[in-house]
Protein backbone atom coordinates (compact mmCIF):
# COMPACT_ATOMS: atom_id res chain seq x y z
CA UNK A 1 0.00 0.00 0.00
CA UNK A 2 2.73 2.42 0.93
CA UNK A 3 4.51 2.16 -2.42
CA UNK A 4 1.27 2.81 -4.31
CA UNK A 5 0.53 5.83 -2.14
CA UNK A 6 3.93 7.31 -2.88
CA UNK A 7 3.49 7.49 -6.64
CA UNK A 8 1.01 10.41 -6.99
CA UNK A 9 2.73 12.34 -4.20
CA UNK A 10 6.12 11.96 -5.85
CA UNK A 11 4.65 13.20 -9.11
CA UNK A 12 3.34 16.24 -7.27
CA UNK A 13 6.76 16.92 -5.74
CA UNK A 14 8.37 16.58 -9.15
CA UNK A 15 5.84 18.99 -10.59
CA UNK A 16 6.67 21.54 -7.90
CA UNK A 17 10.46 21.22 -8.08
CA UNK A 18 11.37 20.30 -11.67
CA UNK A 19 11.76 23.36 -13.87
CA UNK A 20 14.66 22.39 -16.16
CA UNK A 21 15.50 19.60 -18.59
CA UNK A 22 16.84 16.54 -16.81
CA UNK A 23 20.25 16.55 -18.56
CA UNK A 24 21.06 20.14 -17.57
CA UNK A 25 23.03 20.87 -14.39
CA UNK A 26 20.02 22.52 -12.80
CA UNK A 27 17.76 19.69 -13.91
CA UNK A 28 20.06 17.10 -12.33
CA UNK A 29 20.06 19.04 -9.07
CA UNK A 30 16.27 19.21 -9.08
CA UNK A 31 15.95 15.46 -9.62
CA UNK A 32 18.51 14.72 -6.92
CA UNK A 33 16.51 16.84 -4.48
CA UNK A 34 13.27 15.07 -5.44
CA UNK A 35 14.88 11.70 -4.72
CA UNK A 36 16.15 12.90 -1.34
CA UNK A 37 12.73 14.35 -0.46
CA UNK A 38 11.07 10.93 -0.71
CA UNK A 39 12.11 10.02 2.85
CA UNK A 40 11.85 11.81 6.17
CA UNK A 41 12.98 15.43 5.82
CA UNK A 42 12.00 17.12 9.09
CA UNK A 43 11.93 15.20 12.36
CA UNK A 44 10.95 18.55 13.85
CA UNK A 45 9.27 21.48 12.13
CA UNK A 46 11.41 24.64 11.91
CA UNK A 47 8.78 27.37 12.03
CA UNK A 48 8.31 29.13 15.37
CA UNK A 49 4.86 28.26 16.75
CA UNK A 50 4.88 31.24 19.12
CA UNK A 51 5.04 33.56 16.11
CA UNK A 52 2.48 31.46 14.25
CA UNK A 53 -0.04 31.54 17.08
CA UNK A 54 0.23 35.31 17.44
CA UNK A 55 -0.03 35.93 13.69
CA UNK A 56 -2.90 33.51 13.12
CA UNK A 57 -5.05 34.79 16.02
CA UNK A 58 -6.93 31.46 16.07
CA UNK A 59 -10.49 31.56 17.45
CA UNK A 60 -12.78 28.75 18.63
CA UNK A 61 -14.56 28.65 15.24
CA UNK A 62 -11.36 28.57 13.16
CA UNK A 63 -10.74 25.82 10.62
CA UNK A 64 -6.97 25.75 10.20
CA UNK A 65 -5.40 24.16 7.14
CA UNK A 66 -1.64 23.70 7.22
CA UNK A 67 1.17 21.80 5.60
CA UNK A 68 1.92 19.05 8.12
CA UNK A 69 5.73 18.76 7.98
CA UNK A 70 7.04 17.28 11.26
CA UNK A 71 3.73 17.77 13.07
CA UNK A 72 5.02 19.81 16.03
CA UNK A 73 3.06 22.92 15.14
CA UNK A 74 -0.09 21.01 14.24
CA UNK A 75 -0.31 19.84 17.84
CA UNK A 76 0.87 23.18 19.22
CA UNK A 77 -1.98 25.00 17.42
CA UNK A 78 -4.43 22.98 19.52
CA UNK A 79 -3.47 25.12 22.51
CA UNK A 80 -5.31 28.01 20.80
CA UNK A 81 -8.60 26.01 20.76
CA UNK A 82 -9.45 25.91 17.02
CA UNK A 83 -12.58 24.06 15.87
CA UNK A 84 -10.59 21.93 13.42
CA UNK A 85 -7.11 21.49 11.95
CA UNK A 86 -6.49 19.84 8.60
CA UNK A 87 -2.84 18.93 8.01
CA UNK A 88 -1.86 18.03 4.45
CA UNK A 89 1.48 16.83 3.11
CA UNK A 90 2.92 15.13 0.03
CA UNK A 91 5.62 13.33 2.00
CA UNK A 92 4.54 9.89 3.25
CA UNK A 93 7.13 9.96 6.05
CA UNK A 94 5.69 13.22 7.37
CA UNK A 95 2.18 11.79 7.19
CA UNK A 96 3.33 8.76 9.19
CA UNK A 97 5.03 11.00 11.78
CA UNK A 98 1.92 13.16 12.22
CA UNK A 99 -0.29 10.11 12.66
CA UNK A 100 2.16 8.64 15.16
CA UNK A 101 2.10 11.86 17.20
CA UNK A 102 -1.69 11.96 17.21
CA UNK A 103 -1.96 8.34 18.36
CA UNK A 104 0.72 8.89 20.99
CA UNK A 105 -1.03 11.99 22.34
CA UNK A 106 -4.26 9.99 22.65
CA UNK A 107 -2.93 6.75 24.07
CA UNK A 108 0.37 7.15 25.94
CA UNK A 109 -0.48 6.98 29.64
CA UNK A 110 0.78 10.38 30.82
CA UNK A 111 2.87 13.42 30.01
CA UNK A 112 6.06 11.76 31.22
CA UNK A 113 5.69 9.02 28.62
CA UNK A 114 4.75 11.52 25.90
CA UNK A 115 7.72 13.74 26.73
CA UNK A 116 10.07 10.77 26.87
CA UNK A 117 8.88 9.71 23.41
CA UNK A 118 9.03 13.07 21.60
CA UNK A 119 10.93 15.38 23.93
CA UNK A 120 13.87 13.10 24.68
CA UNK A 121 13.27 10.69 21.79
CA UNK A 122 16.31 8.61 22.76
CA UNK A 123 15.13 6.12 25.38
CA UNK A 124 14.79 2.31 25.06
CA UNK A 125 11.45 2.54 26.85
CA UNK A 126 9.96 4.34 23.86
CA UNK A 127 9.89 1.24 21.67
CA UNK A 128 8.10 -0.71 24.38
CA UNK A 129 5.64 2.17 24.85
CA UNK A 130 5.01 2.15 21.11
CA UNK A 131 4.20 -1.56 21.10
CA UNK A 132 1.99 -1.46 24.20
CA UNK A 133 0.12 1.84 23.82
CA UNK A 134 0.43 3.24 20.29
CA UNK A 135 0.77 0.44 17.77
CA UNK A 136 -2.74 -1.02 18.31
CA UNK A 137 -4.27 2.32 17.34
CA UNK A 138 -2.36 3.00 14.11
CA UNK A 139 -3.74 2.49 10.62
CA UNK A 140 -1.99 -0.18 8.57
CA UNK A 141 -0.01 2.21 6.39
CA UNK A 142 1.40 4.14 9.36
CA UNK A 143 2.22 0.95 11.22
CA UNK A 144 4.00 -0.48 8.19
CA UNK A 145 6.07 2.68 7.86
CA UNK A 146 7.32 2.70 11.46
CA UNK A 147 7.93 -1.03 11.58
CA UNK A 148 9.58 -1.00 8.17
CA UNK A 149 13.31 -0.64 7.70
CA UNK A 150 15.44 2.27 6.60
CA UNK A 151 18.15 2.16 3.94
CA UNK A 152 20.60 0.34 6.22
CA UNK A 153 18.07 -2.14 7.57
CA UNK A 154 17.10 -0.60 10.92
CA UNK A 155 13.44 -0.47 11.95
CA UNK A 156 12.34 3.15 11.81
CA UNK A 157 10.59 3.07 15.18
CA UNK A 158 13.99 2.29 16.71
CA UNK A 159 14.98 5.89 16.04
CA UNK A 160 13.06 6.91 19.14
CA UNK A 161 15.42 4.92 21.37
CA UNK A 162 18.66 6.21 19.80
CA UNK A 163 17.91 9.84 18.98
CA UNK A 164 15.06 10.57 16.59
CA UNK A 165 16.11 14.19 16.05
CA UNK A 166 19.27 12.95 14.40
CA UNK A 167 17.14 11.35 11.68
CA UNK A 168 15.85 12.70 8.39
CA UNK A 169 17.48 15.07 5.94
CA UNK A 170 17.58 17.88 8.47
CA UNK A 171 19.05 15.68 11.19
CA UNK A 172 21.69 14.49 8.75
CA UNK A 173 22.45 18.07 7.71
CA UNK A 174 22.94 19.17 11.32
CA UNK A 175 25.13 16.13 11.94
CA UNK A 176 27.24 16.96 8.88
CA UNK A 177 27.54 20.58 10.02
CA UNK A 178 28.76 19.37 13.42
CA UNK A 179 31.36 17.18 11.69
CA UNK A 180 32.63 20.06 9.54
CA UNK A 181 32.81 22.29 12.62
CA UNK A 182 34.82 19.68 14.53
CA UNK A 183 37.22 19.32 11.61
CA UNK A 184 37.91 23.02 12.11
CA UNK A 185 38.41 22.71 15.87
CA UNK A 186 34.94 23.77 16.96
CA UNK A 187 32.41 21.79 19.01
CA UNK A 188 28.99 23.37 18.34
CA UNK A 189 27.84 22.43 21.84
CA UNK A 190 30.15 25.19 23.12
CA UNK A 191 27.32 27.61 22.41
CA UNK A 192 25.15 25.87 25.00
CA UNK A 193 27.62 26.79 27.75
CA UNK A 194 26.67 30.48 27.45
CA UNK A 195 24.77 31.92 30.41
CA UNK A 196 23.67 35.23 28.85
CA UNK A 197 23.02 36.87 25.50
CA UNK A 198 26.36 38.65 25.86
CA UNK A 199 28.19 35.34 26.27
CA UNK A 200 26.30 33.88 23.28
CA UNK A 201 27.46 36.79 21.12
CA UNK A 202 31.05 36.51 22.30
CA UNK A 203 31.18 32.77 21.61
CA UNK A 204 29.71 33.27 18.16
CA UNK A 205 32.11 36.12 17.33
CA UNK A 206 35.24 34.34 18.44
CA UNK A 207 34.45 30.69 17.70
CA UNK A 208 31.74 30.34 15.07
CA UNK A 209 32.10 33.35 12.76
CA UNK A 210 35.69 32.53 11.69
CA UNK A 211 34.61 29.11 10.38
CA UNK A 212 32.63 30.80 7.60
CA UNK A 213 35.88 32.34 6.29
CA UNK A 214 37.51 28.94 5.77
CA UNK A 215 38.03 28.15 2.10
CA UNK A 216 36.55 24.64 2.32
CA UNK A 217 33.43 25.88 4.10
CA UNK A 218 32.89 28.63 1.54
CA UNK A 219 33.28 26.13 -1.29
CA UNK A 220 30.96 23.65 0.39
CA UNK A 221 28.04 26.03 0.89
CA UNK A 222 28.43 27.27 -2.68
CA UNK A 223 27.14 23.86 -3.80
CA UNK A 224 23.32 23.89 -3.98
CA UNK A 225 23.18 20.21 -2.98
CA UNK A 226 24.83 21.05 0.33
CA UNK A 227 21.55 22.59 1.54
CA UNK A 228 19.25 19.78 0.47
CA UNK A 229 19.36 18.68 4.10
CA UNK A 230 17.52 21.86 5.03
CA UNK A 231 14.78 20.89 2.57
CA UNK A 232 15.92 23.65 0.21
CA UNK A 233 15.44 22.81 -3.49
CA UNK A 234 17.55 24.50 -6.20
CA UNK A 235 15.06 27.29 -6.90
CA UNK A 236 14.89 28.19 -3.22
CA UNK A 237 18.69 28.06 -2.99
CA UNK A 238 18.88 30.72 -5.71
CA UNK A 239 16.46 32.94 -3.79
CA UNK A 240 18.44 32.43 -0.60
CA UNK A 241 21.77 33.22 -2.28
CA UNK A 242 20.30 36.40 -3.73
CA UNK A 243 19.33 37.70 -0.30
CA UNK A 244 22.84 39.07 0.38
CA UNK A 245 25.27 40.64 -2.13
CA UNK A 246 28.10 38.68 -0.50
CA UNK A 247 26.45 35.38 -1.42
CA UNK A 248 25.21 32.27 0.29
CA UNK A 249 28.00 32.06 2.88
CA UNK A 250 27.10 35.49 4.23
CA UNK A 251 23.40 34.58 4.32
CA UNK A 252 24.04 31.41 6.31
CA UNK A 253 26.37 33.20 8.70
CA UNK A 254 23.77 35.90 9.38
CA UNK A 255 21.00 33.36 9.92
CA UNK A 256 23.15 31.29 12.29
CA UNK A 257 24.17 34.44 14.15
CA UNK A 258 20.50 35.30 14.69
CA UNK A 259 19.81 31.78 15.96
CA UNK A 260 22.83 31.88 18.27
CA UNK A 261 22.68 35.46 19.53
CA UNK A 262 19.23 37.05 19.29
CA UNK A 263 17.30 34.92 21.81
CA UNK A 264 18.10 33.48 25.25
CA UNK A 265 19.06 29.82 25.05
CA UNK A 266 16.67 29.14 27.92
CA UNK A 267 13.77 29.99 25.61
CA UNK A 268 14.96 28.79 22.21
CA UNK A 269 14.60 25.07 21.57
CA UNK A 270 15.64 25.62 17.94
CA UNK A 271 19.10 26.63 19.14
CA UNK A 272 19.28 23.52 21.31
CA UNK A 273 18.41 21.37 18.31
CA UNK A 274 21.01 23.09 16.13
CA UNK A 275 23.88 23.16 18.62
CA UNK A 276 22.98 20.17 20.82
CA UNK A 277 20.95 17.93 18.48
CA UNK A 278 18.05 17.62 20.92
CA UNK A 279 15.83 19.57 23.31
CA UNK A 280 18.21 19.17 26.21
CA UNK A 281 17.61 17.42 29.53
CA UNK A 282 16.01 18.47 32.77
CA UNK A 283 12.89 20.39 33.76
CA UNK A 284 14.25 23.71 32.48
CA UNK A 285 14.91 22.51 28.91
CA UNK A 286 12.99 24.63 26.36
CA UNK A 287 10.20 22.80 24.55
CA UNK A 288 7.63 23.45 21.82
CA UNK A 289 4.15 24.18 23.18
CA UNK A 290 2.71 20.71 22.55
CA UNK A 291 5.40 19.10 24.75
CA UNK A 292 5.07 21.42 27.74
CA UNK A 293 3.52 19.70 30.78
CA UNK A 294 0.96 22.46 31.30
CA UNK A 295 -0.40 21.86 27.79
CA UNK A 296 -0.56 18.07 27.82
CA UNK A 297 -4.17 17.71 28.96
CA UNK A 298 -5.24 20.42 26.50
CA UNK A 299 -3.55 18.72 23.55
CA UNK A 300 -4.82 15.30 24.56
CA UNK A 301 -8.38 16.58 24.95
CA UNK A 302 -8.42 18.27 21.53
CA UNK A 303 -6.39 15.84 19.43
CA UNK A 304 -9.53 14.47 17.73
CA UNK A 305 -9.97 17.85 16.07
CA UNK A 306 -6.98 17.10 13.80
CA UNK A 307 -7.23 15.27 10.50
CA UNK A 308 -4.14 14.35 8.49
CA UNK A 309 -4.38 14.02 4.72
CA UNK A 310 -1.85 12.68 2.25
CA UNK A 311 -2.64 15.32 -0.35
CA UNK A 312 -1.48 18.30 -2.35
CA UNK A 313 -2.58 21.60 -0.79
CA UNK A 314 -4.09 22.83 -4.06
CA UNK A 315 -6.03 19.61 -4.58
CA UNK A 316 -7.38 19.76 -1.03
CA UNK A 317 -8.51 23.36 -1.39
CA UNK A 318 -10.13 22.66 -4.77
CA UNK A 319 -12.39 20.15 -3.01
CA UNK A 320 -13.52 22.54 -0.27
CA UNK A 321 -16.67 24.72 -0.39
CA UNK A 322 -16.57 28.49 -0.82
CA UNK A 323 -15.86 30.50 2.34
CA UNK A 324 -15.22 27.38 4.45
CA UNK A 325 -11.72 28.04 5.86
CA UNK A 326 -10.09 30.91 7.69
CA UNK A 327 -6.51 30.05 8.67
CA UNK A 328 -3.87 28.89 6.17
CA UNK A 329 -0.23 28.01 6.93
CA UNK A 330 1.91 27.41 3.84
CA UNK A 331 5.36 27.13 5.50
CA UNK A 332 7.94 27.91 2.76
CA UNK A 333 6.32 25.76 0.07
CA UNK A 334 5.65 28.73 -2.23
CA UNK A 335 9.38 29.19 -2.77
CA UNK A 336 9.19 26.01 -4.85
CA UNK A 337 6.23 27.06 -6.97
CA UNK A 338 5.93 28.35 -10.51
CA UNK A 339 3.75 31.38 -11.22
CA UNK A 340 1.01 29.10 -12.55
CA UNK A 341 0.95 27.02 -9.36
CA UNK A 342 1.02 30.13 -7.17
CA UNK A 343 -1.96 31.52 -9.07
CA UNK A 344 -3.86 28.25 -8.70
CA UNK A 345 -3.09 28.17 -4.97
CA UNK A 346 -4.14 31.74 -4.26
CA UNK A 347 -7.25 31.42 -6.42
CA UNK A 348 -8.26 28.47 -4.27
CA UNK A 349 -7.35 30.23 -1.03
CA UNK A 350 -9.34 33.32 -1.98
CA UNK A 351 -12.39 31.26 -2.99
CA UNK A 352 -12.39 29.16 0.21
CA UNK A 353 -11.53 32.00 2.61
CA UNK A 354 -14.04 33.43 5.04
CA UNK A 355 -14.01 37.20 5.73
CA UNK A 356 -11.02 38.04 7.89
CA UNK A 357 -9.15 34.86 6.92
CA UNK A 358 -5.39 34.84 7.56
CA UNK A 359 -2.60 33.32 5.47
CA UNK A 360 0.86 32.83 6.98
CA UNK A 361 3.95 31.75 5.07
CA UNK A 362 7.73 32.03 5.07
CA UNK A 363 10.30 32.74 2.39
CA UNK A 364 14.01 32.01 2.07
CA UNK A 365 14.68 35.57 0.92
CA UNK A 366 13.29 38.59 2.72
CA UNK A 367 10.51 40.04 0.53
CA UNK A 368 7.09 38.53 -0.04
CA UNK A 369 7.19 36.69 -3.37
CA UNK A 370 3.58 37.26 -4.47
CA UNK A 371 3.59 40.70 -6.20
CA UNK A 372 4.13 40.31 -9.93
CA UNK A 373 3.60 36.56 -9.79
CA UNK A 374 -0.01 36.27 -8.62
CA UNK A 375 -2.62 38.32 -10.54
CA UNK A 376 -3.19 41.71 -8.97
CA UNK A 377 -6.95 41.15 -9.00
CA UNK A 378 -6.42 38.37 -6.45
CA UNK A 379 -3.89 40.25 -4.33
CA UNK A 380 -6.18 43.31 -4.20
CA UNK A 381 -8.56 41.24 -2.08
CA UNK A 382 -5.89 40.76 0.58
CA UNK A 383 -4.20 43.12 3.02
CA UNK A 384 -0.46 42.46 3.37
CA UNK A 385 0.50 43.28 6.96
CA UNK A 386 3.99 44.55 6.20
CA UNK A 387 4.87 45.98 9.62
CA UNK A 388 3.55 42.96 11.49
CA UNK A 389 5.35 40.64 9.07
CA UNK A 390 8.65 42.42 9.68
CA UNK A 391 8.13 42.08 13.42
CA UNK A 392 7.27 38.37 13.12
CA UNK A 393 10.40 37.85 11.02
CA UNK A 394 12.55 39.51 13.67
CA UNK A 395 11.04 37.38 16.46
CA UNK A 396 11.01 33.98 14.72
CA UNK A 397 13.39 31.97 16.89
CA UNK A 398 14.14 29.36 14.24
CA UNK A 399 16.07 32.12 12.42
CA UNK A 400 16.45 30.25 9.13
CA UNK A 401 13.96 32.24 7.05
CA UNK A 402 14.40 35.62 5.45
CA UNK A 403 10.75 36.55 5.80
CA UNK A 404 7.58 35.66 7.72
CA UNK A 405 4.53 37.04 5.91
CA UNK A 406 0.93 37.60 6.97
CA UNK A 407 -1.97 38.31 4.60
CA UNK A 408 -5.51 39.06 5.85
CA UNK A 409 -8.62 38.93 3.64
CA UNK A 410 -10.21 42.35 3.34
CA UNK A 411 -13.78 42.99 4.36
Amino acid sequence: MLSHAKAPANRAVRGAVHRHEHLTRQGLLERTFTFAFRGLVYAQIWEDPAVDLEALAITPDSHVVTIASGGCNVLSYLTADPAKITAVDLNTAHIALNRLKLAAARHLPDHAAFHRFFGQANRPENVDAYRRHVRPHLDEMTRRYWEGRDLIGRRRIGGFQKGFYRKGLLGGFIGAAHLVARLHGLNPREMLNARSIEEQREIFRTRFAPVFDRRFVRWLVDQPASLFGLGIPPAQYEALAGDDPQGISAVLRHRLEKLACDFPLSDNYFAWQAFGRGYGEGPQAPLPPYLKPENHAIVQGRVDRVEVRHANMCDYLDGMPDASLDRYILLDAQDWMTDAVLTRLWSAITRTARPGARVLFRTAAGPTLLPGRVPQAILDQWDYRADESADFTRRDRSAIYGGVHLYVLKG
